[in-house]
């Protein structure tokens, strides 16, 4: 079975570590998606991200300029629907088998924002292709997520 690995905490370095693994297994040759949550719009049409492709893909699914908790509660709401499109596409590929690597990037996040219960991020680990290794990134990591976890690194 794959790995899960969990980079959580207050401090600062979780997404670079989570994408530093994910440029290592890359340039293993191994399949590499990240699909980054509450951080808002990427520039996915910049030279450097299409050069990752196609061993690395990044989506997000967000609208806004801003990061989630920047905005006010009727952005929120919409920004809510873009959030969950994003995570059936995170279900997709976790099913499919779509990639031998899957980087949730501030998915504990939208379980601390109530956009997604702890049993539907069982659910959704639960489904995934049986070798495929998921990363994810976040603040909080409460005990029933460090339970899912095969690895945990706290970033203080």
């Amino acid at each position: 079975m794959g790995k899960i690995s969990v980079f959580a905490g207050t401090g600062h370095g979780k997404t670079p570590a989570a994408f530093g693994e994910a440029l290592m297994r890359a340039s293993m040759g191994d399949q590499v998606v990240v699909i980054q949550y509450l951080k808002g719009k990427i520039n996915l049409d910049s030279d450097f991200l299409s050069r990752l492709e196609p061993d690395i893909k990044i989506f997000s699914f967000e609208k806004s300029e801003d990061s989630f908790s920047d905005l006010d509660s009727i952005a929120k709401v919409e920004e809510i629907q873009n959030i969950r499109n994003g995570l059936n596409f995170a279900k997709k590929v976790l099913t499919t088998g779509g990639c031998d690597l899957l980087v949730l990037d501030e998915i504990l996040g939208i379980v601390d924002n109530g956009i997604l219960s702890i049993d539907e991020l069982k659910e959704m680990l639960n489904s995934r292709e049986e070798q495929m290794d998921v990363i994810m990134t976040g603040i909080t990591l409460n005990d029933e997520i460090r339970e899912l976890a095969d690895y945990v690194s706290t970033v203080s």
